[in-house]
């Protein structure tokens, strides 16, 4: 008999054992989040500002949803770094099904954003309420991404609860591998906005 689990309730422990998901060690596996990253311009450094902005005032009013943190930061941020734009189109709300083979179990979840060229999963984004940890959502992210039935491409993640943001790259050639960038945050003085949306601006280029 067939057992579902929810992809939330998903581990990386579990992942390990039933995906043989590996950690990679090596630095160059995910260059893309720190390197040759364009810059922000004049016209888009207000923009920013007035994200986080908007952010800080509604979070003084909690709860903050998910369905919110969607709206004010997530969907601007992906309009400025070009992911409306052609090849790119986006969906929501995508559920996906995996399981590992030769196994009885099968992962459930539903995306909250998915980032698509040419049938291929490019981006994949999970977003929870301001006040959900993003080291418990990491896992769920990796579920979805090795869900993507693109072997030979990478598959870049992002996970953020509004505040904090965490990039995330997979690869399924072989064996299974992911690495994670630093975390990122709006609640430091230096708007680190900027940074983030330097990175998807990078990834848009590297995926168009």
């Amino acid at each position: 008999m067939v057992q579902f689990i929810q992809a939330q309730n998903i581990g990386l422990a579990y992942l390990e054992e039933k995906f043989s998901l590996q950690l990679a060690e090596d630095e160059a596996f995910f260059t893309e989040w720190f390197e040759n990253l364009p810059e922000i311009t004049d016209l888009e450094k207000p923009d920013l500002d007035r994200i986080k902005l908007h952010f800080l005032r509604l979070v003084k009013r909690p709860p903050l949803s998910e369905e919110t943190v969607k709206l004010v930061i997530l969907s601007p941020l992906l309009n400025l770094a070009g992911f409306y734009d052609e090849p790119f189109y986006m969906r929501g709300e995508q559920s996906i099904e995996i399981s590992a083979e030769d196994e009885g179990e099968v992962i459930r979840g539903r995306i909250d954003f998915l980032v698509i060229q040419e049938q291929f999963w490019l981006l994949v984004i999970e977003s929870k309420r301001s006040s959900f940890s993003l080291l418990e959502t990491i896992p769920q992210a990796l579920v979805y991404m090795l869900a993507n039935p693109s072997q030979d491409k990478p598959t870049f993640g992002l996970v953020t609860n509004g505040s904090h943001f965490i990039f995330v790259k997979l690869t399924k050639q072989n064996i299974p591998k992911y690495a994670l960038s630093d975390e990122f945050t709006l609640l430091r003085r230096k708007n680190e906005l900027y940074q983030v949306l330097s990175i998807l601006k990078k990834l848009s280029q590297v995926l168009s």
